[in-house]
C-alpha cells in the first residue's frame, strides 16, 4: 500500500470499516511511514473537532434561503 492509497482509506479505517486484510496492510504502512502516521493523527483531530462542533454531516440549508438566492439570480438574469 502506498501513501495515496492510505489517504483514500482514512475514513473507513477510523470508522472500523476496512476488511481485516486491508486494515493490516494499512497499519503496516503506517508503521513504516511517519508522514502517513502523522496525517492520520491530524485527520483524527479534524474529525474530533468537527464532531465537537456538531458538524459531523453536511449542514442543512434552509429552504427560504435557497428560494431567496434563486430568486435573486433569476432577477439578475432579466
Amino acid at each position: 500500500m502506498n501513501c495515496r492509497e492510505v489517504s483514500g482509506f482514512l475514513h473507513d479505517y477510523i470508522e472500523g470499516e476496512l476488511p481485516e486484510d486491508v486494515r493490516a496492510e494499512f497499519e503496516r504502512h503506517l508503521d513504516a511511514c511517519t508522514n502517513c502516521h502523522e496525517y492520520l493523527a491530524q485527520y483524527r483531530q479534524t474529525v474530533a473537532r468537527s464532531e465537537a462542533l456538531g458538524r459531523r454531516d453536511e449542514p442543512e440549508i434552509p429552504e427560504d434561503l435557497v428560494k431567496a438566492v434563486l430568486g435573486t439570480i433569476a432577477a439578475l438574469k432579466t
